[in-house]
């Protein structure tokens, strides 16, 4: 059976294609996507078959409308990826910084370089779908006194020359990505030792505080929560909840208690963690 494509956002050179080549394989095939709505859109209609998907960074936090793309469209989580968020600015050969007028990137990355701009106040920064997709188009369109923040892989790709090297705030970076399918995969429960989960509490004292007993009492290890709210019941939220373990069996324990306390529990995805 042929391979298909794995769907990223971005294009060639963005972080996503950089975990699709650390992953999976450094030649495989990937589909250029803008949005993640476009990304999911490609699970669904069967041209992919599996999506790397940015979840959260350790600097700007999680991004959240991911969650519920995951969630809405009944997919699955079956793996992860932690990758080291190295951002570089680049231009056209010939080109120096005090020529540089406007660095253009997305809005994450110029977040994260904030401070290393504070230097350099003649220069304007403007926000953009992609990091990959800026270089691409400033050297395609020879664009001069614009530079892009992006990865050394982006200017490889288009020919740019990095201007500065490391430039985000904070030099520890990184962003966990999860490989999403449209259902679950066989996998030896002995090499499981990580899920994510989706449940709702009653809005009454203690109701969090009960489940996070249980994952204790289970040897469960909270590793993230995130809440959101239920668009359709204001005031009432979901919660979204990764937890590691070392048995799949306190696990299963676990689960079967949160099943019967929780309201629309389920279970988002079991694989390997990737912090071992």
């Amino acid at each position: 059976m042929v391979k298909k494509p794995i769907a990223i956002q971005g294009i060639k050179g963005s972080f996503h294609h950089e975990v699709v080549q650390n992953y999976f394989d450094s030649q495989a095939e990937v589909v250029e996507c803008m949005t993640f709505d476009n990304e999911i859109s490609t699970l669904l209609e069967h041209q992919t078959d599996e999506i790397v998907m940015a979840l959260e960074n350790s600097i700007a936090g999680s991004i959240i409308p991911n969650y519920a793309l995951i969630d809405n469209n009944q997919l699955c989580i079956v793996g992860e990826y932690y990758l080291d968020i190295q951002h570089q600015l680049m231009a056209l050969e010939g080109q120096s910084i005090a020529a540089i007028t406007e660095v253009h990137s997305h809005p994450m990355a110029l977040l994260q370089c904030k401070t290393f701009f504070r230097d350099f106040p003649h220069i304007k920064l403007v926000e953009a779908k992609d990091t990959a997709d800026v270089a691409k188009q400033i050297s395609e369109q020879n664009l001069k006194g614009i530079a892009a923040i992006a990865s050394k892989t982006a200017a490889r790709l288009y020919g740019l020359n990095i201007l500065a090297e490391s430039i985000q705030t904070i030099k520890e970076n990184e962003t966990r990505f999860v490989i999403v399918k449209r259902e679950m995969i066989d996998k030896d429960e002995s090499q499981i030792n990580k899920a994510s989960l989706k449940f709702e509490l009653d809005h009454k004292r203690g109701s969090l505080a009960t489940i996070l007993n249980v994952l204790s009492d289970c040897k469960l290890n909270l590793t993230k929560i995130q809440s959101l709210p239920k668009i359709d019941t204001p005031w009432k939220y979901a919660f979204f909840v990764d937890v590691t373990f070392k048995t799949y069996n306190d696990y299963e324990k676990a689960k079967s208690i949160m099943n019967l306390m929780a309201e629309n529990f389920k279970v988002l995805g079991e694989y390997k963690n990737a912090r071992l």
